[in-house]
């Protein structure tokens, strides 16, 4: 083992930096463990500890029962801050790594790359001590069962922690697997979904929005106390209120929220993005990590408000948060990295940071001094003797107490954050995580594929494309079949659940986008996986892993469906379950999101606000999608709405694309009998009225099941009218929605009659 691992630390070249304090005088490292051989950063961030840390696998689990040691199980992520401390304080320290290997197992986990293994753990540490976190410290018997755990320790803690436990295992062995065996059956419990299925109460996103409002701050947004974290599940669930019911509570809370993130520290001023969460009420002091899934669902989130609010800020976010990401987390052949880090040169934020001084050698004096004013940048800072960026006002306020025009202030402001951006990229920059996550890629490909649906940007569905294309060819290991992790070169570690959710999902998006049919397919293989392999058969709901672990005997882990920093797994499966019904008409995809639903119904309603995703694919799956795309015809007919402005008015256009041998009919088919093709606005509609529709004229043919010719439609046909408000107001509500009633047939049978709906928004400039 001793000569594979030196080979291997060999073969990583003269380059190689080893992340250690301990160095032979040669300057080769002093210690290598068998970390070395992974692929993932954060195990080999740890590869030369002089801790004797094992992978997750069964070998050390083996080692453990063979020499009956308690396993400590440590589990972290690459840019993870007080991994990053642990890591220097105890587990770099030679006398603890000694204790440490000498009295147990020490195995070491990338919760990003087994995040069914975080879930089982995390619960128990969350059931044993009420809170949870990273580094995550859990004591194990042999069989993989917990006992004892906690988050990050002090070195002295840590040390009175390990002689402890030790001393108990030697002299109180059954007492440890009594509790380890109370601890796993409290685990089973936790994540077993209970009660019986029952439909769900309508009543329950009025009920989640109402528990929301109860812990929103109303001047600085967000919702509870410091720290703060986006939240994005409980934005998607606002978003979804404030377009389809037009409530204005959730509305509100939507732009606070978002006005008041994209104006702190918790947002990248300089180079758009942001950070994972804000340490204080105020959004102004962030923990500086950024983490690839923020920058997808947070751009996701502000696309979608700045489509319903027309706020131009909401769009610059957007395309900032994007643009970021092509820059900086792309593969040049296409896929996302996964996460930068907090630190650099020593310190947390420091490359984020400014000092005013820094600030006035990078700029032009009249720019600094905008600046300055802009961003609330002073010679004291606010953050450790520096300043984090960050905007006092929004900009339209400062523009008009300094009598501006908006448009030429965000102009100077987009020169001087060019001018910040090139010179804070000569800092040594924080480490970057550069593997490639399918359901974090998943999530990003979305989020591109959607921006470039919206905003019509070219780079973007290309970006989208591509990063679909590469995950595909390198993370797919057989017909649905996933690998996780893709790193230098290696596709690793079965996938989960999420990465089939979260790609199928990405797949659709890409169908809605291009039309290409490959897309819909993909998806289709990828959820036929997810109902193979994780669907619980039994009791509905999902497993997260693909089968049952041998490694331990902690069973199998369901993924509840509560969402977390991210929407669940199964949210996002009920999500791609119902898209699949709507574009293939395919009933199996109908029947087994509705048991879906049923299933978490009782886990929803007792909680509510933990389940915003799911309460939104409900919402689609059982009101319609709020898009201005929709299909009819089992999938086969495609529609897509949209509105501009025309004389003082809004035109409405409705394009309507048949696939070859198939109909329906005209405004006037000829047969009283048959469904006439019909425009209109949506009884939900108040204060506006549609002007005469403007309906192609249909061709004649004669069908076989009819003697006399009838006029239909067939290929692509657009239908028109005047949308106007009823008082003589031109405002429209931040989105319309529009049903079509129409009769799809072909030579041989007609289908039941469909009322499409779109939600259409006005036009934004």
């Amino acid at each position: 083992m001793e000569q594979k691992l030196k080979a291997a630390y060999l073969a990583k070249g003269v380059a190689y930096r080893p992340r250690t304090e301990h160095f032979n005088q040669d300057g080769t490292p002093q210690y290598i463990n068998r970390l070395i051989l992974e692929d993932s950063p954060y195990l080999l961030q740890h590869a030369h500890n002089p801790v004797d840390w094992y992978p997750w696998s069964e070998g050390a689990f083996a080692k453990a029962k063979r020499e009956n040691k308690p396993v400590f199980l440590s589990i972290g992520y690459s840019t993870c801050h007080w991994c990053h401390v642990m890591e220097r304080e105890s587990f770099e320290d030679p006398a603890i790594a000694n204790f440490l290997n000498e009295h147990f197992i020490p195995i070491k986990v990338d919760r990003e790359s087994h995040p069914d293994v975080d879930q089982v753990y995390m619960t128990a540490v969350m059931l044993m001590t009420g809170h949870g976190g990273w580094p995550m410290s859990s004591f194990l018997t042999p069989q993989g069962k917990p006992f004892f755990g906690g988050t990050y320790f002090t070195p002295a803690q840590f040390t009175s922690l390990l002689q402890q436990i030790a001393r108990l295992w030697r002299e109180r062995p059954g007492d440890v697997v009594e509790q380890a065996e109370r601890v796993a059956s409290a685990v089973e419990t936790s994540n077993s979904l209970e009660g019986r299925a029952k439909a769900l109460d309508r009543a329950v996103t009025e009920t989640a929005v109402g528990k929301m409002e109860e812990s929103f701050d109303e001047i600085q947004g967000g919702f509870g106390q410091a720290p703060k974290f986006p939240r994005e599940p409980w934005l998607y669930l606002l978003l979804d209120q404030a377009e389809r019911n037009h409530d204005p509570r959730a509305l509100e809370m939507l732009e606070v929220t978002l006005d008041h993130m994209a104006r702190g520290g918790i947002y990248d001023q300089v180079a758009g993005g942001f950070h994972r969460y804000s340490t204080d009420y105020e959004w102004l002091v962030p923990h500086f990590e950024k983490m690839l899934y923020n920058q997808a669902h947070l751009s996701r989130v502000y696309l979608r408000a700045w489509r319903i609010t027309g706020r131009e800020q909401f769009r610059r976010v957007t395309t900032q948060t994007l643009d970021y990401v092509l820059r900086e987390m792309s593969l040049p052949e296409g896929g996302f990295y996964s996460a930068t880090d907090a630190d650099s040169e020593g310190e947390e934020g420091r490359f984020f940071t400014w000092t005013a001084a820094e600030l006035e050698a990078a700029l032009e004096p009249r720019d600094a001094a905008l600046a300055r004013a802009l961003y609330g940048v002073t010679p004291d800072g606010n953050f450790e003797g520096r300043n984090i960026l960050h905007l006092g006002q929004g900009l339209e306020s400062y523009a008009e107490e300094h009598e501006l025009t908006v448009a030429s202030l965000r102009q100077r402001l987009d020169r001087i954050n060019q001018t910040l951006l090139q010179v804070r990229n000569r800092r040594p920059a924080p480490l970057r995580d550069d593997k490639i996550v399918t359901a974090w890629n998943g999530m990003m490909i979305t989020a591109f594929a959607q921006a470039a649906d919206t905003l019509g940007r070219a780079d973007y569905r290309e970006a989208a494309i591509k990063a679909a294309e590469f995950v595909w060819r390198h993370n797919r290991r057989g017909e649905g079949r996933l690998w996780r992790v893709h790193l230098d070169g290696q596709s690793s570690i079965a996938a989960t659940q999420e990465d089939y959710a979260y790609l199928a999902e990405a797949l659709l998006y890409l169908y809605d986008l291009t039309a290409d049919a490959k897309w819909l397919h993909r998806a289709e293989e990828l959820a036929q996986a997810l109902i193979e392999r994780f669907l619980d058969k039994e009791n509905d709901g999902f497993f997260m892993s693909e089968a049952e672990s041998t490694i331990t005997a902690m069973g199998r882990p369901k993924d509840e469906g509560s969402d977390n920093a991210m929407p669940s797994g199964s949210s996002v499966a009920i999500q791609v379950m119902q898209r699949l019904w709507q574009r293939t008409g395919k009933l199996d995809f109908r029947r087994l999101t509705d048991a879906l639903i049923t299933r978490f119904a009782p886990s929803v309603e007792r909680s509510p606000t933990g389940y915003g995703y799911l309460l939104s694919a409900a919402a689609d799956h059982l009101h319609g999608e709020l898009d201005a795309r929709a299909y009819a015809a089992q999938g086969g007919i495609r529609i897509e709405g949209a509105l501009s402005s025309a004389a003082k008015q809004l035109m409405l256009s409705v394009d309507i694309e048949i696939p070859d041998g198939w109909h329906v009919n005209s405004s006037q088919p000829g047969a009283k009998d048959l469904i006439a093709t019909r425009l209109s606005l949506s009884e939900r509609v108040e204060g506006m009225r549609l002007g005469p529709v403007t309906y192609p004229r249909g061709e004649l043919q004669k069908l076989a099941f009819q003697q006399q010719p009838l006029s239909v439609y067939t290929g692509k046909l657009r239908l028109q009218a005047f949308v106007s408000g009823t008082d003589g107001a031109s405002s429209v509500p931040p989105s319309l929605p529009v049903e079509i009633r129409l009769q799809a047939c072909n030579d041989e049978v007609c289908l039941p009659p469909e009322t499409v709906t779109l939600s259409l928004v006005p036009p934004r400039s």
